[in-house]
């Protein structure tokens, strides 16, 4: 008799739909039903997919990795074209834009927000999350805008925290959007700002939640501890936490591993970096990985074949 690879469970992870294809309402070429488990990742009944790995990039470099800006050079000048690079070169499944030109001080250009992802919509075919303001006073102006540019594609907001989550609410119920939903590293708070979010109208199958990803190293146990706990009490039955989930660790380009790396050695440094912290998510239940070294994309693409397959995921023999 073979060993039961649901363990008892009798609960299973609710489903998100991420893009809209135009028979769907929207113009991208693909959408995805992202969740769906009912048990552990890459073990024999898990749904056949893999879990998707999306490429992170921004409106305004400045504020980015350094190391991403030599590697990519001026493509980050042009958003339209890193995204249509991170589509067709990159090999991405779908694209994180983060709106970094609102890190400028007394920064009101509301307007430069929705250009900028109307221009990414119109760059790739893929689904887009959206990382937007990190500033209270301009959050719901910020989120109106992305939200009414990218109405009918089903883009995924971000991010929803316990103590600012209204605005980002507001602009998802108005467009028919989902929402990221991030906690740091703590199951209960996790669970209680799911509560807040369906209690103002947001429904389940239109939050993803982010358990806060540390980098290796720097904090990353405690987030796989917190991931675990969440999957493990989703698939027992509790109905709050039965979300998909989505990771980023995205301090693991400016840890100091990577920093003063030798410069023959600096990209590997980062992708590995990058690459065993996603890795390590996707085992312990995250439905989307997120990175932002271009070349960590298909490493780990393939290294989710291959625990599919059983074969070894680092690539060594």
């Amino acid at each position: 008799m073979g060993s039961d690879i649901r363990f008892g469970w009798t609960g299973a992870i609710g489903s998100v739909i991420l893009g809209a294809t135009r028979s769907e309402g929207g113009t991208r070429k693909i959408s995805y039903r992202v969740g769906g488990g009912t048990t552990l990742p890459f073990l024999d009944h898990a749904p056949a997919s893999s879990p998707l790995v999306a490429l992170e990039i921004c409106d305004e470099p400045q504020y980015w990795p350094q190391i991403v800006r030599n590697y990519c050079g001026d493509l980050v000048d042009d958003v339209s074209a890193w995204a249509t690079t991170a589509e067709t070169v990159y090999g991405a499944d779908l694209i994180r834009l983060y709106l970094t030109s609102t890190r400028q001080r007394n920064f009101s250009d509301i307007p430069l927000v929705g250009k900028a992802v109307e221009e990414v919509l119109s760059a790739t075919g893929l689904p887009l999350i959206i990382e937007g303001s990190n500033e209270p006073g301009i959050d719901s102006e910020v989120f109106q805008k992305c939200g009414e540019a990218g109405e009918g594609e089903r883009l995924l907001l971000g991010t929803a925290e316990a103590g600012r989550y209204r605005s980002i609410a507001a602009a998802a119920l108005a467009y028919n959007h989902s929402i990221i939903a991030q906690s740091p590293i703590d199951i209960n708070l996790a669970k209680q700002l799911n509560i807040l979010l369906r209690e103002i109208g947001i429904q389940q199958d239109h939050i993803m939640i982010d358990p806060y990803t540390g980098t290796l190293g720097y904090g990353f146990e405690y987030s796989y501890s917190a991931m675990e706990r969440i999957r493990f009490s989703a698939l027992k039955g509790d109905a709050d936490l039965a979300m998909p989930m989505i990771c980023s660790a995205i301090d693991s380009l400016t840890i100091k591993e990577v920093r003063e790396a030798d410069t023959a050695y600096q990209d590997e440094m980062a992708v590995a970096w990058e690459f065993y912290a996603g890795l390590a998510a996707a085992v312990a239940g995250a439905e989307i990985i997120c990175v932002r070294h271009p070349k960590t994309v298909g490493r780990l693409k393939k290294a989710f074949t291959s625990l599919k397959t059983g074969s070894d995921p680092t690539g060594r023999i």
